[in-house]
């Protein structure tokens, strides 16, 4: 004997004494005689352990199994993926055509004599059905669930192994890990590796939201098979509107071009932007010429801290170059020097309800610090702030998701930051002791900036639409007065920027890093100001680049309420829609009431139920499930309470049906055939070479892992067993006069 559900030797003991005290204590308090205590509770515990090894499911294996008594379910494909006519099929014989005949006339014949075959289609769901009433018409391929569902539905019955027919198409993602440690699986692909002309978008991706002006970098790849080197036209769509066309000629036949267009969202709504290729005659899966990305409006206007150790240049630039970015609010907090106490003393400019706390030079709290997107800390000492105030920072970036940016060489000279709370935040190491690599670089001068290869394709770089262009800008621009001497960069930072000191020595000037949940950058030049005023005053670089570095760095700061819902769903899928809520001080809160509502495209509203999300880190995420029926924009709205006590509210807007996964690339998928194959134990067959396969599926019934069994709990034994138990005790109950 065994069991279906085995729980380790501790759980058992664990459990077995759980139910000893439960008993016991069911009748400690009452005032009977100890022999009729003692019957009662075992009475009960008896119960208990009965219940306990019914739920345990004991089972014991069917003798005699032979292969005449093992299924075989025959798993065929039946999305629409098996719709496709392969170029170098018969005309009309399209792949599920080919798998029926396959079934028909090879595999049934093969193993009717020997097992007992069981023809089921797969798409969204799993059903037995018929070779003749085997149609392509399932909205996905969900390859993952289909083999999972395979152990329920075979349960106490020898299963030799299992074969199946598809095309490679998994909509899922997890057929891998359903296959692993599962019965053999016998793979069978239907569908050519080249199957005609075709071509495709594979991906359109947005970038962050950093750049001058609010402009989004587009990121497309497509792909062309069967059609050489002609060019791809690439059509941009904005909400409907075409906006830009390009053409670019492939490398060769099947390799991806890539390209970047660059846009401007509209204020106020999110913007679909849709890339799509004209479909070419006679193309074999036009479904998969267009791709969609949503481009979420731009988010409340960014809370910037800027605390400035001493007055200075610096302080007057970047507060002006801030000023003219409509998505920024500057708070900003200089030291004056000290009073006739020995006081610091501070000039103040912030906004109404916010400045009343800056006071003292820093926010005194957590809640009132965690008010900002991002902190600027330039030309500072450590001594500037208390212990409290470094640690709330430190927690700032690593817990809230802020951003940290430290410049200035005050903030680096004597003893700066070094041994602070903060300072295993800041990228670089604060001391000159090296430590790290330096990327090399062309050195252009002392304290002339040289990008790196990072530094390149970093949006905070970025001062032009070309890599050429912005490299050409970073050269024009002036020498910077001086340069820290820091170290190297932590593990896991980019250094975007290098220099050189005296000697020629090379310097890291910009590196950035994560740092928890946000983001830190530091800044080791001195007087970047001279790029503003020895520059023609057409040149905006310095305002470029200090407006995308604070952007950067605020991006990822959400707000004490925030909603997470992943792209790439389709009509008719569950979609999960997950809402972090935290106090104001971003403490997570596992008691809070959320309600999400949810309008869709054609302006109905419904209301969905949100329920603490299990998490092994004890987050406070809440989760609901949209189940859309159309394709389009859904805005989500989320509210959190405490009681009667608001904690926030948020937006946000989701796309469903921005690309038809189901048609994306059409080639047979072998590759994943094989890895089924060779995670179970399998095979995988070539269809001329079918009369072996009933042997291959003999060898395999003695160790199959669905093997026959016959579960001992299941009979009316059972039940009555627990009926005469609780009878019983319940007797004895009256007799003795308990209640």
């Amino acid at each position: 004997m065994s069991f279906a559900n085995p729980l380790p030797w501790w759980a058992l003991l664990g459990i077995v004494a759980a139910s000893a005290l439960v008993a016991w204590l069911a009748y400690s308090r009452w005032s009977i005689a100890p022999a009729r205590r003692l019957a009662l509770s075992a009475l009960r515990f008896v119960t208990l352990l009965a219940l306990m090894l019914f739920l345990l499911r004991p089972v014991v294996p069917i003798a005699g199994t032979n292969s005449t008594q093992a299924v075989v379910p025959i798993l065929v494909d039946t999305s629409r993926s098996m719709s496709i006519e392969d170029a170098d099929a018969a005309r009309g014989n399209r792949r599920i055509d080919r798998a029926r005949q396959l079934v028909v006339d090879r595999i049934l014949p093969a193993l009717a004599s020997r097992f007992q075959p069981d023809v089921l289609a797969f798409g969204e769901t799993v059903s037995r059905t018929t070779p003749q009433e085997l149609s392509a018409s399932a909205r996905k391929s969900d390859l993952g669930t289909a083999l999972t569902s395979l152990r329920d539905r075979y349960r106490g019955r020898a299963v030799a192994g299992v074969v199946l027919i598809s095309d490679g198409g998994d909509t899922s993602g997890g057929a891998e890990r359903a296959a692993d440690g599962a019965v053999p699986i016998f793979t069978l692909g239907v569908g050519a590796a080249v199957p005609g002309k075709d071509r495709e978008v594979l991906s359109v991706t947005a970038a962050e939201q950093v750049l001058d002006d609010s402009r989004v970098d587009l990121a497309v790849s497509a792909v062309s098979h069967g059609l050489g080197t002609q060019p791809i036209e690439l059509r941009l769509i904005e909400n409907g509107k075409p906006i830009d066309v390009r053409r670019i000629a492939p490398a060769g036949d099947g390799v991806p071009v890539r390209e970047v267009f660059q846009v401007s969202p509209g204020r106020g709504a999110p913007t679909v932007y849709t890339v799509q290729i004209p479909s070419e005659r006679n193309e074999l899966v036009p479904e998969n010429n267009a791709r969609s990305v949503l481009v979420q409006p731009p988010a409340r206007p960014r809370r910037v801290l800027l605390v400035q150790g001493a007055p200075g240049f610096e302080h007057s630039f970047l507060k002006r170059a801030w000023a003219t970015d409509a998505g920024l609010e500057i708070d900003s907090v200089v030291r004056k020097g000290k009073n006739e106490q020995g006081a610091d003393t501070f000039y103040i400019q912030a906004a109404r309800g916010r400045g009343d706390s800056l006071t003292s030079g820093f926010p005194p709290t957590r809640e009132a610090l965690f008010l900002y997107d991002a902190i600027v800390l330039a030309n500072v000492e450590g001594h500037q702030f208390s212990t409290a105030q470094l640690e709330a920072t430190r927690a700032f970036v690593g817990e809230r998701g802020g951003g940290l940016l430290v410049l200035g060489a005050r903030s680096f000279l004597r003893q700066g930051l070094t041994n602070t709370a903060i300072e295993e935040v800041v990228p670089l190491d604060l001391t000159e002791r090296g430590g790290g690599a330096i990327p090399a670089s062309a050195m252009r001068g002392a304290n002339r900036v040289a990008l790196t290869p990072a530094g390149e394709s970093h949006p905070v770089m970025q001062l032009a639409p070309l890599i050429e262009d912005t490299r050409k800008r970073w050269d024009a621009l002036p020498a910077l007065a001086s340069t820290a001497p820091l170290g190297g960069p932590r593990p896991g930072a980019s250094v975007l920027a290098v220099t050189s000191g005296s000697g020629g020595t090379p310097r890291a000037l910009i590196a950035v890093q994560r740092y928890g949940e946000g983001r830190a950058m530091v800044f080791a030049g001195e007087a970047s100001w001279r790029w503003r005023m020895l520059m023609p005053a057409t040149d905006r670089a310095y305002d470029t680049f200090w407006k995308q570095a604070v952007r950067w760095l605020a991006l990822g700061a959400g707000d004490p309420v925030q909603i997470t819902a992943e792209p790439g769903g389709a009509p008719g899928d569950t979609l999960p829609i997950r809402v972090a809520v935290r106090n104001a001080a971003f403490e997570t809160q596992r008691d809070a009431s959320v309600v999400v509502r949810v309008t869709a495209p054609d302006g109905r509203t419904e209301s969905l139920p949100a329920a603490l999300e299990p998490a092994p880190d004890g987050g406070g995420r809440y989760v609901a499930h949209l189940h859309p029926g159309v394709s389009g924009v859904f805005k989500v709205a989320a509210e959190a309470r405490r009681g009667e006590t608001p904690l926030g509210a948020a937006t946000a807007a989701l796309l469903v049906g921005g690309a038809d996964l189901e048609m994306t690339d059409p080639r047979l998928n072998s590759e994943l055939l094989q890895r089924l194959a060779a995670a179970s134990g399998g095979r995988v067959l070539d269809e001329n070479r079918l009369t072996g396969l009933a042997d291959l599926l003999a060898a395999s019934v003695p160790s199959t892992a669905f093997a026959a069994r016959r579960d001992l709990w299941h009979t009316g034994w059972s039940f009555a067993a627990i009926l005469v138990l609780l009878g019983a005790e319940w007797v004895l109950r009256r007799r003795w006069g308990l209640r």
